[in-house]
C-alpha cells in the first residue's frame, strides 16, 4: 500500500476470559454484537457448555490461594484493578456508550460510578469480617468466635441492561470477600464485560478469580445451575422463565441462590454489603479460656 493509500483499520478480537487467558470458544463460535441502533460494532464468542466447565475448573483451581490471602491484600489488588480502569476510562465509555445507546456524557458518568463503587468494594475487603464477625457472649469459661468466610465458587449471570456500572456491582462484592467467579456477560452487550478481562489480565489479579463468558445465558447457566463443584449463584441477569430453571437446578445440588430483584435493579444507587454477605459463611469457633 503506498503512503498516500487509505490505511485498513485493525479490528479488535473480543475473547473469552478463562483462567487468566483469553481462548476462544472450544466451538469456535461467535455472535454479531450491534449497538442501540442496529450497527455491527464486533464478533464475540459464543461461549458453549465446555467453556463453562473448562471456567469452573479455573475457578476452583484459584479459589484456594485467594480466600487464603489476607483481606488487605485482597484490597490492594482490587484497588489496582480500579487504577487501570481508570486509565482505560475512554475505551470504556465508547464501549458502554454503544452498547446502551447514551450519550458519550453519559456514559462517561457511568464507567466513572463503576470505577468508584470498585474503589468502595476494595475498601470492604478487610472490613466485612468485622462487621458480620466478632466475639459472642456465652455462659461459661469459653471464647466463642465467629468469622466470615467466602462461600467457594460463584456463578454469576450479569445484568442484561447495564454493561458495566451493573457488571461491577455484581463481581466486585463476589470475589472481594474471597469467592471467585464464573461470569455469564450480557448477551445483548458483552464488549464492557470482554475488555473487562484484559484488566484484570494485566492486574495483580490471580488467573481464574474471574471468569468471563460471553454468549446465551440460556444455554450456558443451567450447567453452571446444576454443576457440583458450583457453590452459588446470583440470579441477577436472569429472566423469570430461566431464573425459576435455574433455581430448580440449583437446588438438585443444595447450591446457594441469590434471587433477582423484584422489578429490576437502580445500578445507579448507592451499594451496600447485602452483595457480600449473600456468599459468604459464619464459622463459630468455641475455645476454652484456660486457667
Amino acid at each position: 500500500m503506498s503512503a498516500a493509500g487509505t490505511r485498513l483499520s485493525v479490528f479488535k478480537t473480543y475473547k473469552l476470559f478463562v483462567g487468566g487467558k483469553f481462548p476462544r470458544s472450544e466451538s469456535g463460535r461467535v455472535y454479531e454484537v450491534t449497538d442501540a441502533e442496529g450497527t455491527w460494532l464486533a464478533n464475540a464468542p459464543l461461549a458453549s457448555r465446555k467453556d463453562g466447565r473448562d471456567a469452573v475448573v479455573a475457578a476452583r483451581k484459584a479459589f484456594p490461594g485467594w480466600s487464603g490471602a489476607t483481606a488487605y491484600n485482597r484490597g490492594q489488588i482490587l484497588y489496582r484493578v480500579a487504577e487501570m480502569l481508570e486509565g482505560r476510562r475512554e475505551q470504556f465509555a465508547a464501549e458502554v456508550a454503544a452498547a446502551e445507546g447514551v450519550s458519550r456524557d453519559e456514559a462517561a458518568a457511568l464507567v466513572d460510578a463503576a470505577v468508584d463503587r470498585w474503589v468502595w468494594y476494595a475498601g470492604w475487603t478487610d472490613k466485612i469480617g468485622q462487621l458480620a464477625g466478632g466475639a459472642n457472649p456465652v455462659a461459661g469459661p469459653f471464647f466463642n468466635l465467629s468469622t466470615v468466610e467466602p462461600t467457594g465458587v460463584v456463578a454469576v449471570l450479569a445484568p442484561r441492561r447495564s454493561s458495566f456500572l451493573g457488571l461491577v456491582s455484581v463481581i466486585a462484592p463476589v470475589i472481594a470477600t474471597g469467592n471467585t467467579a464464573v461470569v455469564v456477560t450480557s448477551e445483548r452487550s458483552p464488549l464492557p464485560a470482554l475488555s473487562l478481562g484484559e484488566v484484570l489480565a494485566t492486574s495483580d489479579l490471580p488467573g481464574g478469580v474471574v471468569n468471563l463468558l460471553s454468549g446465551k445465558a440460556a444455554e450456558i447457566a443451567p450447567h453452571l445451575a446444576s454443576h457440583a463443584d458450583v457453590n452459588a449463584i446470583d440470579l441477577t441477569g436472569a429472566d423469570a422463565e430461566l431464573a425459576r430453571e435455574l433455581e430448580v437446578a440449583a437446588a438438585d445440588n443444595l447450591k446457594r441462590v441469590l434471587r433477582p430483584a423484584a422489578g429490576g435493579t437502580d445500578w445507579a444507587a448507592d451499594p451496600g454489603t447485602g452483595r457480600m454477605l449473600a456468599f459468604t459463611e459464619t464459622k463459630t469457633v468455641w475455645h476454652p479460656t484456660g486457667v
